[in-house]
C-alpha cells in the first residue's frame, strides 16, 4: 500500500512537470509538422492525413496517452497548409488533459534544381485543464470544478530538402506561458527547439536506408536526441530502430497495404528509471493520400519522408 501511494504521488509529480510541454511521439518521422511547422510534402494535389494514438508507460495506472490527427494540404506549388489537432491526456484521479489545435503555413522556394526550402508558421490554441473529481482533493476550495486556461500558439521553422535530403530548425511554440490553479501555478510551458536531419540511400533497386536525428532542447532543461535507422523494402514494407538518449530503444514497423494506406507500429523498451515499473509503451500511425489531381504515377516512388 504504502509502494502504491509513493508510485501515485511521483506520477501526480511528473503529471505536473509533463503537462503542457510537447508530447514525444516515436514514429515523428511520419508527421514532422507536428515539430516544424515549415514540414511539407512538396508533391501538389498530394493531401496526406493521418490519425496517431500513443500509450506510454503501459501498467502505470494513470501514465500519458496522446492522440495526434492531423493532414498537409497543398495549395498550389508554392503554399501548403497544415492542420493538427493533439489531445495528450496523463494522470488518473487527477486527471490532466491539454488540447493542442494549430494551422501551419508554408511557402516553398527553390534554391537550386535540387534543393527547396521552405519557411514555416504555426498558429493555434492550448487548452490546459485538470479534472480532480474521482480524486480525494475533489471537495478541496483550490480544486473546485474543473480547472482549465487557454493559450494562444506562435510557432516558426525552416525546412531545407531535396528528394533524398532534408534537414530543417523549428520552434512549435515560441510564447512560453503558466497554468494555475486560484493563483497556484501548476505547470510551466517552456519554449522547444528543435533540429531534424535525414538522408535516404538507395543501397539496392528494392531497398532503401533513412539514418535521421531529431533534436530537442527545452530552454533551462537538458539537451535530448533521438537517432533512428528505417528501411523501405520493395516501396511496401518499413521496418527501422531507434534510441531516445538516456529514455528508450524503439522497434518500428509499417506496412503500405495499398499504394496510398499505410499502417505503422512502434514500440518503446524503457531504458529510463521507470524501466522497472512499465511494461513499454505502444503507439501505432494510419496513413493515407488523397490523390486530388489523379497524378498517381508520379507517386509510385514515396520520398520517404
Amino acid at each position: 500500500m504504502k509502494f502504491r501511494f509513493i508510485l501515485s504521488t511521483l506520477m501526480i509529480c511528473c503529471c505536473l512537470s509533463y503537462a503542457q510541454q510537447d508530447p514525444q511521439y516515436s514514429q515523428y518521422m511520419y508527421n514532422m509538422g507536428t515539430v516544424n511547422p515549415a514540414y511539407v510534402n512538396g508533391e501538389q494535389g498530394l493531401i496526406s492525413t493521418g490519425v496517431l494514438f500513443r500509450k506510454q508507460w503501459t501498467g502505470i495506472e494513470g501514465s500519458p496517452q496522446t492522440a495526434n490527427v492531423f493532414a498537409k494540404i497543398p495549395i498550389t506549388e508554392k503554399i501548403e497548409l497544415g492542420v493538427n489537432y493533439v489531445n495528450d491526456k496523463v494522470g488518473d484521479a487527477i486527471a490532466i488533459q491539454n488540447h493542442f489545435f494549430n494551422i501551419d503555413f508554408s511557402y516553398i522556394t527553390r534554391i537550386t534544381d535540387q534543393f527547396r526550402l521552405s519557411y514555416g508558421l504555426k498558429a493555434g490554441i492550448n487548452s490546459f485543464a485538470i479534472d480532480p473529481s474521482r480524486s480525494n482533493v475533489a471537495d478541496d476550495p483550490a480544486f473546485s470544478g474543473n480547472t482549465s486556461n487557454f493559450d494562444l500558439t506562435i510557432g516558426a521553422g525552416l525546412f531545407l530538402f531535396s528528394h533524398n535530403f532534408y534537414a530543417g530548425i523549428s520552434s512549435p511554440n515560441l510564447l512560453p506561458s503558466d497554468a494555475e490553479i486560484n493563483g497556484i501555478g501548476v505547470s510551466e510551458s517552456k519554449t522547444h527547439i528543435y533540429g531534424v536531419s535525414g538522408y535516404i540511400f538507395d543501397v539496392a533497386d528494392n531497398v532503401r536506408l533513412k539514418p535521421s536525428i531529431v533534436i530537442k532542447q527545452v530552454i533551462d532543461s537538458p539537451m535530448t536526441f533521438d537517432v533512428s535507422l528505417n528501411s523501405l523494402l520493395y516501396e511496401r514494407f518499413e521496418l527501422g530502430v531507434s534510441y531516445r538518449y538516456e529514455d528508450a530503444f524503439v522497434a518500428l514497423a509499417g506496412i503500405h497495404i495499398i499504394p496510398n494506406l499505410m499502417v505503422g507500429y512502434a514500440y518503446d523498451f524503457s531504458t529510463s528509471d521507470l524501466r522497472g515499473y512499465n511494461n513499454g509503451s505502444h503507439e501505432i500511425i494510419l496513413l493515407y493520400n488523397f490523390d486530388l489531381l489523379k497524378l498517381g504515377n508520379k507517386y509510385t516512388s514515396p520520398r520517404f519522408f
